[in-house]
């Protein structure tokens, strides 16, 4: 991959991306898969900044060679070197394609390694990004709709044309939608998602999109504008499933699941302590929504349920909130808003149905 300028290619390739930016830089946004083996970090890089005002950019370009030499160079270098190895197919990337990813690209070259660059840079596959999701979103979409609990993110994952939003957004997008890993920043969810539908779109003659029914928000990211626009005017397939069925989903989901990621990820003791938390947060968020009063209770009978798993491991107890949960607030807030959509609605059936009806239409 030696063209740094087909920024379709790199993003539907998956091409290793070695970006030199400042970590401050990554974290605010960066393809996916791009790993950030910075020329400059974020104090050496204000640093030149500053000189670059002050005295223009000869002074600044001295600077920065002077903050990376000798052994902070060569730590640098050993790292580039190493990623160049291990991604031959990959490509150097900085923020506009100017001097930082030269710079590199002349260290390696001198060292004895060829690696391209992208024209351009970040700027420019950013910008590629955001044209692609404009240009695929233009195809038909439908959305699965359906109370929480109807399996409407599994039925996604399962069609070719499927895109899982909130898998992509790291949330469930309710008050419990966290999950154990980190939501990205905004511009990082826009170029995944770009990338996504990028490389659906190409495995396939794709004539529409399967989506599930967001909201605007998927906890702190947002659709883009250009996707949000095309859903408001898409078809829904609502599942309808019995509600025995929905609440043994939302306990392996929210319960057993979760219960287990937290573990996973914190070991025993903090895990459970962070399980603990992430419900009380989930009930906590809704607390005005629901009143005080019955807040308090739910609150309560949460507790109740939290010392009986943490003592025998069984998930019952939690049916005794999570179902006035569903009953007063999730059912009749979610029936609402589809009831403002009711014209658009052009399918109703059980989670088989749906999904067979999904596949042959």
């Amino acid at each position: 991959m030696n063209d740094g300028t087909d920024y379709r290619a790199i993003l539907l390739a998956g091409t290793p991306l070695i970006d030199v930016r400042a970590p401050v830089e990554f974290q605010q946004g960066a393809m996916p898969g791009a790993i950030n083996l910075p020329l400059m970090n974020d104090d050496e890089r204000a640093a030149v900044g500053t000189c670059y005002k002050r005295q223009g950019p000869d002074a600044a370009l001295a600077l920065g060679h002077q903050l990376v030499s000798g052994d902070i160079r060569q730590q640098r270098m050993n790292a580039w070197q190493a990623a160049c190895r291990q991604h031959p197919e990959g490509i150097l990337c900085c923020a506009r394609g100017g001097q930082r990813s030269h710079i590199v690209q002349q260290w390696l070259r001198e060292s004895g390694i060829d690696y391209p660059l992208v024209s351009g840079g970040y700027k420019a596959l950013r910008q590629a990004a955001i044209q692609i999701t404009e240009e695929l979103v233009q195809k038909p979409i439908v959305l699965i709709g359906g109370c929480t609990g109807s399996g409407k993110t599994q039925l996604v994952q399962l069609q070719p044309n499927g895109v899982d939003l909130e898998g992509l957004a790291h949330h469930r997008g309710s008050s419990f939608g966290r999950t154990v890993e980190p939501q990205l920043s905004q511009a990082s969810f826009e170029n995944l998602l770009a990338v996504e539908m990028l490389k659906t779109d190409g495995r396939q003659d794709l004539h529409r999109w399967v989506l599930e029914d967001e909201g605007r928000m998927i906890g702190a990211n947002h659709l883009p504008e250009c996707l949000r626009e095309r859903m408001t005017q898409a078809t829904i397939a609502v599942v309808d499933d019995p509600f025995e069925l929905r609440l043994e989903r939302l306990r392996e989901e929210y319960f057993v699941r979760m219960h287990h990621d937290f573990t996973q990820a914190y070991g025993e003791t903090q895990g459970w302590q962070e399980y603990s938390e992430y419900l009380h947060h989930g009930l906590f968020a809704i607390r005005r929504r629901l009143g005080l009063q019955r807040f308090a209770e739910l609150t309560e009978l949460l507790d109740v349920a939290l010392n009986e798993q943490q003592a025998s491991g069984s998930t019952d107890g939690h049916m005794g909130w999570l179902v006035p949960l569903l009953n007063e607030y999730y059912d009749p807030m979610y029936r609402y808003q589809l009831e403002k959509k009711a014209a658009k609605i052009v399918f109703r059936g059980t989670w088989q149905e749906v999904n067979d009806w999904v596949q042959t239409h």
